[in-house]
């Protein structure tokens, strides 16, 4: 009987499946593994197409516009900065000066006092009664009170002289930060100039040399592609909406013209104004300044810079700009053409006005 219950007790064996259950197990588990594998593969995006040439060269196209637009914003903030730096100069030197003043005054003062204390040490009546000479002693008197009089001036002048250095000073104080303000703004500016540069040399590098040619090909036709393909645009030129009437050669405007001419094959670089290099405003300020009137530096604030013309009104030597944000800007020459710098790797050229945006005109002179 006890062997009987201790036999009762004990657990019975687990055996493997093996037959048709063991083929109905591994069906179940390869079933349940591929379902978790559908799970898991639904919730991942399908990859992106490539984008194709066309897509690429629109975006190439919108990056160098971007840049553009942050190139008028840098050297906008390049004029503030140099404003800020010439401000700070100034004060630093003013406060030099009234210093080398102050300190003149304090030596003066030292002086005065050291020779009082030397002669002063008996009261005047005193020496007055032991003079021997009187009327010199009365003279060296009147000196004495002359003195006085000078000191005391010179003690009020040190303390304006304190009071001016310290404003001075304040000011320096808040054109210094000023001056820091502008920095970092160009600093953002530059960034953000050189970030889309670098990322339209990249989108470009996608494409394969034949489609880099076609792109460099459309953006010629769209810019302007030197004097022949001028020509041809040319040809089919409102004539009614620009006088092709040139410039005098005697003229601001001719000579503003001239120098434009004289600046066509030299490279596109942002920020530059010349003899080598220039970006689009740079160019046209360069160009009015060789005809002796001067210019602000951006597209924004050259377009205030005269008379506004209508595109009917339109003569050599006016300003053309384009792009609601005015961020772009050439010189007229007549025809229905300019002169601008385009954009990165395309040197200053002519090129049709129709090909962009119209803004709007000015007249400098």
């Amino acid at each position: 009987m006890a062997a009987h219950r201790k036999s009762a007790h004990r657990k019975p064996k687990q055996r493997p499946f093996t037959g048709p259950a063991a083929r109905t197990a591994a069906t179940l588990a390869l079933a349940g593994a591929a379902t978790a594998t559908s799970a898991t593969g639904a919730g991942a995006a399908p990859a992106e197409p490539a984008p194709t040439a066309a897509q690429v060269r629109a975006k190439v196209d919108r990056l160098y516009h971007d840049a553009e637009v942050a190139t008028e914003k840098y050297n906008g903030a390049k004029e503030k900065e140099a404003a800020a730096t010439k401000a700070v100069d100034t004060l630093a030197d003013e406060a030099a000066r009234r210093t080398d003043r102050l300190n003149t005054a304090r030596h003066t003062l030292g002086s005065m006092a050291t020779a009082q204390y030397r002669t002063g040490a008996l009261d005047p009546a005193v020496q007055l009664a032991l003079s021997s000479d009187p009327d010199t002693y009365l003279e060296r008197a009147a000196q004495l009170d002359r003195a006085g009089d000078r000191q005391t001036s010179l003690l009020t002048g040190i303390r304006r002289q304190l009071s001016g250095i310290a404003r001075v000073k304040a000011r320096a104080d808040r054109e210094t930060e000023a001056l820091a303000a502008r920095r970092a703004e160009l600093q953002e500016h530059r960034t953000a100039i050189t970030t889309k540069l670098a990322d339209a040399r990249k989108l470009l590098a996608t494409l394969t040399a034949d489609e880099r040619a076609a792109y460099e090909r459309a953006a010629d036709a769209a810019h302007g592609g030197g004097p022949a393909q001028a020509d041809r645009s040319a040809t089919h030129a409102d004539r009614s909406t620009a006088r092709a009437s040139a410039a005098a050669p005697g003229s601001r405007a001719g000579r503003a013209v001239a120098f434009a001419h004289g600046a066509i094959g030299k490279p596109y670089v942002w920020g530059a104004t010349g003899p080598n290099a220039f970006d689009c405003s740079g160019l046209t300020q360069a160009a009015w300044q060789a005809a002796g009137v001067s210019l602000p530096r951006t597209t924004y604030t050259q377009i205030n810079a005269g008379q506004r013309v209508s595109r009917s009104e339109l003569a050599p030597g006016d300003l053309v700009f384009f792009y609601s944000g005015i961020s772009h800007v050439g010189l007229y020459i007549g025809g229905g053409q300019m002169i601008h710098a385009p954009r990165p790797g395309a040197p200053v050229r002519i090129a049709p006005i129709d090909q962009m945006p119209f803004a709007g005109a000015t007249r400098v002179a």
